[in-house]
Parts: C-alpha cells; sequence; structure tokens
C-alpha cells in the first residue's frame, strides 16, 4: 500500500527556508511575489529563475542531490516532518519518511524524506491571491512515484489537490483510490472511490487517515 496525503498550510515555524547566495530566506508563493506582505523575505514563484539563473524549482532538486544525511546548510525539514498535525508523524511511525509521499501545492508529488523548504502555496479557494494556486495550472510539478509501481496507491486530501492527484499518477499501472466526504464522488478519471462518512468539516481527510492506521476502515 502507497499513501498519498496532501500538504498542510500551517508548518514548522523551525523549518528551514531556502537561501539566496547573499543568504536571503526565500519565501515561495504561488502568483504575484510583489503582493506579499512581508519584506524580511525574498518572495518567488517555485519555477521562476533564481538568482543564479536556474529555476528555484531546479535548484531545490540539486540541493537533495548535493545534501544528503546530516549535511543540510539550510536547516530544510524532509517533507513529512514540515507540517505540523500529528498525522503525519503517525504516518511517519508507520511507514518510515521513505514511505509515504505527500501531495504538495508548491512542489508536486513528492516522497516524505524530500528536503523541502518554507513555502505558502494551496488550492484553497479562501486563500489570500499571492497564495492560491489556481485549479488547471499545469506547473512543471516533481513526481517521486514510479509509473511501475505495483502497489495501490491510496490518497488523502482535500477535494482541490484531487486533480493534481490524478494528473501526475494517470500513468501508474496499479489501482488508486481517491477517499472523499461528499455524497458525489470528485471528478477523478481512473480511480476507484471510498466515502468517508464524517461531520468535520475542516481537514476531515487527517481524521479519515487516523481511522485507516487505527484499523477503522475496511
Amino acid at each position: 500500500m502507497i499513501v498519498v496525503i496532501s500538504c498542510a498550510g500551517s508548518k514548522n515555524p523551525k523549518a528551514g527556508h531556502f537561501r539566496t547566495g547573499d543568504r536571503r530566506k526565500v519565501m515561495f508563493v504561488a502568483n504575484r511575489p510583489q503582493d506579499a506582505p512581508d519584506s524580511t523575505f525574498l518572495y518567488a514563484r517555485p519555477d521562476e529563475s533564481s538568482d543564479t539563473g536556474a529555476p528555484w524549482r531546479d535548484r531545490l532538486v540539486e540541493y537533495n542531490a548535493d545534501h544528503p544525511g546530516n549535511d543540510n546548510p539550510f536547516a530544510l525539514l524532509p517533507a513529512g516532518r514540515l507540517y505540523t498535525n500529528e498525522i503525519y508523524r503517525r504516518l511517519e511511525q508507520r511507514y518510515g519518511l521513505d514511505g509515504f509521499y505527500i501531495l504538495s501545492a508548491g512542489w508536486g508529488l513528492i516522497r516524505a524524506d524530500f528536503l523541502t523548504p518554507q513555502y505558502d502555496i494551496t488550492f484553497g479557494s479562501q486563500a489570500e491571491a499571492y497564495k492560491r494556486r489556481r485549479q488547471g495550472e499545469r506547473w512543471p510539478d516533481l513526481n517521486h512515484l514510479s509509473p511501475e509501481t505495483t502497489e495501490p496507491v491510496m490518497f488523502f486530501g482535500g477535494k482541490g489537490y484531487v486533480r493534481l492527484f490524478c494528473r501526475l499518477t494517470e500513468g501508474i499501472v496499479a489501482p488508486r483510490t481517491v477517499w472523499h466526504k461528499s455524497a458525489d464522488p470528485p471528478e477523478a478519471p481512473g480511480c476507484r472511490f471510498r466515502r468517508y462518512k464524517t461531520r468535520t468539516r475542516t481537514n476531515w481527510h487527517y481524521e479519515c487517515v487516523r481511522a485507516f492506521l487505527d484499523g477503522k476502515l475496511d
């Protein structure tokens, strides 16, 4: 079983930032970085050119390749430890950081052990415009899930993340299951559906993952 869970807005305040050559902290956003309110950071989109000319996304991939183990000068956290909700800790306890995946609005489908900087990007419709990635925007998202995987893939996340999950996993041969809350399943071609009935409105999928880990789902 391969578990994929969507990212979260609440992040560890001690997590590191990517930095420019002159050590300025970078905060990644979805649109119009000039509209971000805090001049403490250099605001940038993941696929803009960085201070070296290469896209920031490529720089992050290079950073992960060049800084394995404890060699991590920017103090970036693995994606599975970046978010504050305890459900990510529980997934790490069950599967290890190399055993589950994060669907990130900023970076794509990444392994939980992928070193990930602070960012403020979401599909949430109520977020401020500079944070909000619009549905249908085709970014050059990372995809760490092999198309040759044969293990069933189970996705836990809000409705706004389903389209990205489908796009990034459409080529895999394994069955994909999308958990959903509403009576009508979301649009997810090629996926199986399982409904989780709950009165929880916000971040209901955390409750669903908890039930899954506790063996309370069929």
